[in-house]
């Protein structure tokens, strides 16, 4: 068993994190116990829980996204690749507006736009 202060050095999160996960639900019972004195104690299974809850947010799922993971207890395998194919296909797309938007800014800069007649203004007219 583990003191939130443990569990959240040993993951590198704030206790107010770990106390904010458990709130959302994104914490199973399973991991948690209360003593006596109703404080926290964690299972050790809660640091490898608590990093894959971590990367998911880290690669872009929402909080409402792991939290659904979470509760469902029959997450197949096969949902599983769904919903990270899922996640690959919207971070693809995200990089694809991204490299759409740094050509639209080089085209920008082709056009030589100059900022002393005040942003937008071409030093030669626009055919």
């Amino acid at each position: 068993m583990m003191k939130i202060s443990e569990v959240a050095e040993r993951v590198g999160l704030s206790i107010s994190t770990i106390r904010y996960y458990e709130k959302m639900g994104m914490i199973p019972e399973e991991y948690v116990l209360r003593d006596q004195n109703n404080y926290r104690n964690y299972e050790v299974g809660i640091v490898r829980h608590l990093n894959v809850v971590k990367n998911c947010l880290e690669v872009g799922f929402s909080i409402h996204d792991v939290k659904l993971m979470v509760a469902k207890n029959e997450f197949t395998k096969a949902e599983q690749i769904e919903v990270i194919q899922a996640k690959i296909a919207e971070i693809e797309g995200a990089q694809r507006k991204l490299e759409e938007s740094k050509q639209n800014l080089r085209e920008v800069l082709d056009k030589n736009i100059v900022c002393e007649g005040g942003f937008g203004k071409y030093d030669e007219p626009v055919v």
